[in-house]
């Protein structure tokens, strides 16, 4: 995350007029220090500790340079062993560079923290002891082409990803359940090429052909998972912005793994991570195998460039399949956007996507006490709203599955007031050869909602606040649904270079009537370079 972060901000720094970068660039390097205080309602035990932090926050934006990045690396000093020492890292940045008319480089990445065991825990923030959670990093990064002189419009795209998950440092599982693997890392590939005509320009129906090939190889059991893909689209309007759509494509999707090594009493061996051991004499075993024809329809409705609806309705996947989308620029900084989706997706694959959809200058609540990038991000302009990273990261899934959901992000910015709100409803069927795990033909629910106000009080002081609530329900035989909650509300002012944050926050989760209720308290300082 760190090398990724610096090599973006040299490479567009450097390629700037001075002139230019002077003008256009907000680069702020960082140390910060606070003093953190949580009270236990249940056990009423209080902890506190000290962390410190380095960090940069960046923003570059010009006509051919979209780039911004927030990034920190804090270390937590326990009293008296009560809280453990720790090192996390939480970041998020989103770049992209217009080398030519047609030629774009785009690229993302991720560093944060989420709950690891579909079973387990899930805390609503990351103050004290937390169990059940492990660091993450993300990232994916490659060229875009686009050419559209003549009536044919053509463009082509290569994406290159890569996931890391560290093992949690304390389990939020009863070690007498049976294991689930935990993620290791993974690699993807990504090419699709489009060539289209719009309505009226050669036909009075708008046709595109598309071709894509993605492939991701898992470390974990040798997992492997290869699509193909071609389809071909007609658009017909009708009239006063309304148009009639159709698709029809042909997809060969195969995924694959190995077993799971196991002892002479037949349990799963896993090595001293906790991750499963793979059976190096175990052949390559299909989890999930589908090769023919798929369609859609459905209906665009553009009345203005301000306003797209899209609606369609298809088979897919061996099944019936939804997908839509709304965006909606509200004003010139004011925008929502709300999105029907169908994937067969992995964590990875999943966590890149929402990564590669986040806008490239955004706004994140302000949350001390938890991971500020596990959740909703929101835009500052009317054309890019934000998104939501909670249905990739309510948990971290090992296999494959299919993800089905909706997805949306309000974002209005007003002066001094800034409002974000995000909700979301994922669900995930699970692709996994039978007996080799016990998540084998399972799925699991996720319902979230955040909230995010902030207002600036004068030039030098602002005042935050950050609501969420989150529901989790795995389809595992004996696993609990798990419901977690919190708010906290902060207070920033700055004296030149140096600037203070004052935060309050209350949080809770339940696991079937047994959970948590905590306090949390912080007072810390920043220096800016």
């Amino acid at each position: 995350m760190r090398l990724l972060a610096a090599a973006i901000a040299a490479t567009v720094i450097a390629g700037l007029p001075a002139a230019a970068q002077e003008r256009r660039k907000s680069i702020e390097p960082y140390v910060e220090a606070a003093q953190v205080l949580v009270a236990d309602f249940d056990s009423d035990e209080v902890l506190t500790y000290t962390s410190v932090g380095v960090g940069i926050d960046a923003s570059i934006q010009t006509r051919r340079v979209e780039v911004q990045l927030a990034y920190k690396y804090e270390h937590r000093f326990s009293y008296n062993r009560d809280v453990a020492d720790g090192d996390t890292h939480s970041g998020l940045a989103r770049a992209a560079i217009r080398v030519t008319p047609h030629l774009t480089l785009e690229g993302g990445a991720l560093a944060t923290r989420t709950r690891s065991d579909i079973r387990g825990d899930a805390p609503g923030n990351l103050a004290g002891n937390v169990r059940n959670v492990s660091q993450v990093y993300s990232a994916y990064a490659g060229p875009t082409f686009q050419a559209g002189n003549g009536p044919i419009d053509v463009s082509a795209a290569y994406r290159f990803g890569y996931t890391k998950v560290e093992e949690p440092d304390i389990s939020g599982v009863d070690p007498t359940q049976p294991p689930v693997d935990l993620y290791d890392s993974a690699t993807s590939h990504l090419a699709q090429v489009t060539a289209g005509v719009k309505a009226g320009t050669v036909l009075p129906v708008g046709l595109s052909v598309a071709g894509a090939w993605q492939r991701e190889e898992m470390s974990q059991l040798d997992q492997t998972y290869d699509g193909k893909f071609a389809r071909v689209d007609a658009v017909l309007p009708v009239g006063a912005g309304l148009a009639v759509v159709g698709g029809v494509g042909y997809e060969k999707i195969k995924i694959t793994q190995k077993d799971p090594l196991r002892d002479a009493d037949g349990d799963i061996v896993r090595d001293g991570n906790g991750r499963f051991v793979t059976d190096p004499a175990s052949p390559p075993r299909i989890a999930y195998d589908v090769d023919g024809v798929f369609w859609d329809a459905g209906v665009i409705y553009k009345p203005s460039s301000r306003l797209m609806l899209e609606a369609r309705i298809g088979r897919r996947y061996e099944s019936m399949s939804y997908t839509g989308s709304l965006q909606w620029q509200i004003s010139r900084r004011s925008g929502l956007q709300i999105g029907v989706y169908d994937h067969v997706d992995s964590f990875g694959r999943q966590l890149q996507r929402d990564l590669a959809a986040l806008p490239t200058s955004f706004r994140t609540p302000v949350d001390p006490f938890g991971d500020t990038y596990n959740g909703c991000v929101f835009g500052d302009t009317g054309t890019a709203a934000g998104g939501c990273l909670t249905d990739a990261l309510s948990s971290i899934a090992s296999v494959n599955y299919r993800a089905r959901g909706v997805v949306g992000v309000l974002s209005m910015n007003a002066g001094p007031t800034t409002l974000g709100f995000g909700a979301g409803y994922a669900n995930r069927r699970y692709h996994v050869p039978p007996g080799s795990s016990i998540i084998a033909g399972t799925s699991d629910d996720t319902w979230y909602a955040q909230f995010f106000a902030s207002q600036a009080l004068d030039s030098v002081s602002s005042v935050s606040g950050n609501v969420y609530a989150n529901y989790f329900e795995s389809g595992i035989p004996g696993a609990p649904g798990v419901f977690g909650a919190g708010a906290n509300g902060s207070y920033y002012r700055s004296f030149g270079a140096l600037s203070a944050t004052a935060t309050l926050g209350i949080s809770t989760f339940d696991i079937e009537g047994e959970g948590n209720t905590s306090a949390q308290a912080l007072l810390g300082l920043r220096y800016g370079f």
